[in-house]
């Protein structure tokens, strides 16, 4: 089994779980539980929108985030469908580049800076896992809050969840 081989699992669980809460997301996308926090519809395009970074941390050699040609993701809410249609493009193409690459080339060191200031440079593999994929995690982590606090049921992403309780009747899927 490859390197890629067992960060895709827990890509693909991890991927359907964000599927599943921006599924369920409400119509209120200017609801913030801080007055620090992200508005929902900002997060939930974030979320959308990171597994575009994650590719690029899968087939580049770095990332300046100084750079002033470096395009950045649109974050505006337009919607729960276009969030998921987002996602889903964003998604596939990023586990696309992550099935393609040799233990080698997850090997290899990527540079993430801010101009002269050197954020990290460490093994594709790591940089990926630490910038990516735990950042995403995180985010779709406060979505799941976001849904609790809006009274809309958080699915169980791990196991059951208070809105989807452990049912023996049921099938493993």
């Amino acid at each position: 089994m490859t390197t890629a081989d067992i960060l895709l699992q827990d890509y693909d669980h991890e991927m359907a779980g964000a599927r599943r809460v921006l599924e369920r997301l409400p119509d209120n996308p200017e609801y913030k539980c801080h007055e620090k926090s992200m508005p929902l519809g900002r997060l939930a395009m974030h979320v959308a929108t990171l597994p575009a970074f994650g590719k690029t941390i899968l087939t580049t050699p770095g990332m300046d985030m100084a750079d002033p040609n470096q395009k950045f993701p649109d974050n505006t809410w337009h919607g729960r469908d276009t969030a998921l249609a987002t996602f889903d493009k964003n998604a596939a193409a990023a586990r696309a580049a992550l099935a393609s690459l040799s233990d080698a080339q997850l090997a290899e060191p990527w540079k993430f800076s801010f101009g002269e200031n050197v954020i990290g440079n460490a093994p594709r593999s790591l940089s990926y896992r630490q910038y990516f994929f735990n950042h995403f995690l995180h985010h779709r982590a406060q979505l799941a809050v976001y849904l609790r606090l809006n009274d809309v049921p958080v699915p169980g992403l791990y196991g059951p969840s208070a809105d989807e309780p452990f049912n023996p009747a049921a099938k493993p899927a």
